[in-house]
Parts: C-alpha cells; structure tokens; sequence
C-alpha cells in the first residue's frame, strides 16, 4: 500500500455510513416478499438516531454551493493513481479489524455483489459495475465526513422532494428559503436531462468521474445513480429527465437489487476467483485510474 494511505481509518460497524446502509434494507427499501422492520420515521426508537443524525447533517449541509466547492476540490483527480485492486486495499482501511461485528472486508462486499451479477448471466461490464460501485467511498479516507460519501443521492438547485428520506431534515438546509433554488425547476429547464443537473456529494458522483472514459454508458449511469432513489424507486425528478435518462433507467434499477441484496454468509473465495477479475479489470481499464 502507499506509504500516504492512512494506517487504520475508524471502522465501519457503528459509523454512520454502515447504519444507512443497513437502515435502508432493513426500514425504507427491504427486499421484495418482505416487510420493512419498521417505521424509519418512529423517532422514540433509539437505534435510530445515528441514522438520524447522519441524515440531518446530510440534508443540512448539501448545498448548490457546496457540491461546487466539492467537485473543485476533487474532480480533478489528482489526489492518487491505482489499480483496481489497489483502490479496493486503500478502501479495506476502513475497516477495524478488531470489531467483531464486522465479518467481510470491503473487497467480500463487493465481490458478493459482482458475483451476485455473474450468476445471473450479465454482460461482463456488469459485473465490473458490481465490483467496483463503492469504490468511490475511498473520498472517507481523504478526510470527508460520512454524510458527503455516503447516503440517498438527489438533485440540488432546485426544490427537494418530499419523497426523499427525513425530507423534513432539509428545513436546516439554506438552499430551502432561498428562491434561486427551491422550485420544482429551480436553476435548471425542464427536460434538461440529468446530466446538466448537479447531484448531492457523495462516492456515486465521485466514482462516474473516474470512471467515464473506460466504461458504457449504461454502466455509468449505474455507477452515477444507484443512490438517487427519489427517482428510481420513488419516481421523481421526471420533470429534469430527458429521452436518454428515460432509456437508462431500467439499467439502473436493474443494479439496484444486486446492491441492496446480495449480501451472503459465505464469502466468496478471492484465490479463486482473481484471475477472472484480474482480465476483466484489464479488459476495460488501464493498469492505473486517476482518484
């Protein structure tokens, strides 16, 4: 690893970016034939306030302005040049090792997700998507806090919906009182398509950056938006949608279950596994990406 790689980051077991995920199986989006465990708005159970808070500073702090100062900050991706499989090691340091609560690293993650896809007889650029759609959260280790890698993506510079998690959370958000920004429009036309609209902050918008000029199209809207429910579950945000956002929304929702769902207690062997992913790798990517 980079002798620059931080040591060990803070795990990831009782942070808030590990509770969201979990929370948005088990209470918003849970898997179909099931239940969701509970109410996600039943503010007197205590479990949930990390992922309340997590979504109260989420949705206090992403801004119009803010994602422009973040994209500034990193879209020049200068900050380190690696391979796949080097980016996969630098994320694993966000994982304590000493927490018996956590019982796959990173890489079993992502592996469970991309062979998830490879069973189900997908196009080979699918399952790279599976293998590396989080990859962009390596932003923790670069000292942004969880709420700006993680979370529900969705539109700013314009009106939030209400269809969006702890909506009520973006009353603390200044883009919501100001009239440039808090229309159903706001600073963009209708039907502009989503690629002239400006995302939350997050590793989806991170990662389709890196990756843009190595993959297909419906691979990156994959990568882009896995994490912009409002509009591929929930079904908003059609009024900035254009004819190519309306063709590449089933591939998004086509990933959308391999992400939430493939979680298994039997990890995949990565011995066995590696010279596929290594030749997959290579077949669309140089032997080291910008981040």
């Amino acid at each position: 690893m980079d002798p620059s790689s931080p040591a060990k980051a803070p795990s990831l077991a009782h942070d808030p970016g590990h509770a969201w995920e979990e929370f948005v199986v088990a209470s918003v989006y849970p898997e179909p034939g099931t239940k969701a465990k509970a109410d996600y708005r039943n503010y007197d159970a205590p479990a949930r306030d990390t992922v309340r808070e997590f979504y109260r500073e989420n949705h206090r702090h992403q801004t119009y302005d803010f994602v422009q100062r973040k994209r500034r900050e990193f879209l020049a991706l200068e900050r380190k040049r690696m391979s796949v499989f080097e980016a996969c090691d630098f994320l694993n340091t966000l994982v304590d090792d000493s927490d018996p609560d956590i019982e796959l690293d990173q890489l079993q993650h992502l592996l469970q997700t991309s062979e998830a896809i490879r069973r189900d007889g997908h196009e080979d650029w699918f399952v790279l998507v599976g293998l590396m759609h989080d990859l962009g959260k390596v932003l923790c280790l670069y000292g942004e806090p969880q709420w700006a890698v993680v979370g529900d993506t969705f539109p700013v510079g314009c009106r939030h919906s209400e269809r969006i998690v702890y909506h009520e959370f973006f009353a603390d958000n200044p883009d919501s009182v100001d009239p440039r920004y808090n229309t159903p429009l706001g600073v963009y036309t209708e039907g502009c398509g989503l690629r002239n609209v400006l995302m939350s902050w997050g590793h989806d918008e991170y990662l389709f950056h890196v990756m843009k000029n190595y993959l297909p199209e419906p691979a990156l809207y994959m990568i882009r938006y896995h994490s912009f429910y409002a509009w591929h579950r929930e079904g908003e945000y059609a009024w900035l949608t254009d004819e190519h956002d309306r063709q590449m929304l089933p591939w998004v929702q086509k990933f959308n279950p391999y992400d939430l769902y493939s979680k298994s207690p039997h990890p995949p062997n990565w011995t066995e596994l590696k010279p596929y992913y290594e030749n997959l790798v290579a077949k669309y990517l140089p032997a080291n990406v910008a981040f």
